[in-house]
């Protein structure tokens, strides 16, 4: 099988890496078959069980001290968003909410403090080396068009390449992945990758799992079981989505993106009215101010790289939802056609949050 090399000058949306043959793993043509993470899942073995490799002996202590606040962040529920090592604003609003959930002062810095109740008495790495599992690397990866009405054409709208899906796997973006690795580490199938410390989560047995969501959560690393939401709040002014428990106390926060001039973040009390994993999506031009006028109605095939990413969370308010992205380093940078966007990893682990009936409040 060809291996390739990650070049430090990649950009995730000009990424051409293909990582195994090409009748295996090169975009496939509009039309063709694509593999569903459940099919990826049954084709032998786990696809998401990635091996842990020691550190080579001698090697320096890596210290990155942002990137395992982050690591630790994500793994307690306060999502940083993207994994990059940066002081951002996702990062100082993941800090605020994990201060408020532990009754530490909201500064919103990463003090002693807080990075004590974080990390506790033996902190979690920031990163560590993986053997990339053949099942992961296994495409065929989908060269996914900009137009909708081409995308409508696709059986699975998947990811690009193997980079992509690794940088959904571990949280983070192809550039922190490249900035971690020597310029001739190599990617493919059997080899070795430093990635952020996000662990991994088997394949979750679900009665009736036809979209195989079971496979989905432990493709982006999220576990099936997760605590439950008696409602949630979407607070405009901090950009983020927060959940709580019926004692009103905050059990997790995600960064988001929500509304527009053209379409504002409809400020109120609405119901979640039901959850869909893995959705097709319906698109209506008529819903979009900014929609071509010769596009037509067209049904989009599930996929992490589909408009609406891996999960839908419908609303009493009509045609509005929460929902995943096919880029999630835009979460919180970018305005939406109204709904609330979150990565995929994150949008996943809120649909094992909330159910139907869960109230949904919306503020400035």
């Amino acid at each position: 099988m060809k291996i390739h090399l990650l070049a430090l000058t990649l950009l995730c949306t000009a990424c051409k890496v293909s990582v195994t043959d090409a009748n295996e793993s090169a975009p496939s043509p509009q039309g063709n078959a694509a593999q569903t993470p459940a099919q990826q899942a049954q084709a032998g073995g786990d696809p998401y069980a990635f091996t842990i490799v020691p550190e080579p002996q001698g090697a320096p202590a890596r210290v990155e001290a942002i990137l395992q606040a982050q690591v630790a962040l994500d793994r307690a529920g306060f999502s940083p968003g993207v994994i990059d090592g940066k002081e951002g604003m996702s990062f100082t609003a993941a800090l605020r909410g994990f201060q408020q959930s532990r009754g530490l002062p909201e500064s919103g810095k990463y003090d002693d403090a807080t990075a004590k109740a974080l990390l506790g008495s033996a902190p979690p790495p920031a990163t560590w080396l993986v053997k990339i599992p053949d099942g992961f690397a296994r495409g065929p990866f989908v060269d996914v068009p900009k137009d909708l009405g081409e995308q409508a054409k696709l059986p699975f709208i998947g990811y690009r390449n193997l980079l992509e899906k690794l940088a959904e796997r571990f949280h983070t973006k192809a550039e922190v992945l490249v900035a971690l690795n020597a310029p001739n580490t190599k990617v493919g199938p059997g080899a070795t990758i430093r990635v952020p410390a996000i662990g991994n989560q088997p394949v979750a047995k679900i009665d009736g799992d036809e979209r195989g969501w079971g496979a989905t959560l432990a493709s982006l690393a999220v576990a099936k079981e997760q605590p439950q939401a008696d409602h949630i709040i979407v607070d405009k002014s901090e950009g983020v989505l927060r959940v709580f428990d019926a004692q009103d106390k905050l059990m997790a926060q995600f960064p988001a993106t929500m509304g527009s001039q053209h379409d504002p973040l409809p400020i109120g009390t609405w119901e979640i009215k039901g959850v869909s994993r893995n959705p097709d999506f319906h698109y209506n031009p008529d819903l979009f101010w900014d929609a071509d006028a010769k596009d037509e109605k067209a049904l989009l095939k599930p996929g992490p790289n589909g408009p609406v990413g891996v999960v839908w969370i419908d609303l009493s308010k009509p045609h509005y939802g929460i929902h995943g992205t096919p880029e999630p380093r835009t979460i919180g940078r970018t305005e939406s056609h109204g709904c609330i966007r979150l990565t995929n990893w994150d949008a996943a682990r809120l649909a094992q949050m909330v159910k139907t009936g869960v109230k949904a409040i919306f503020q400035a």
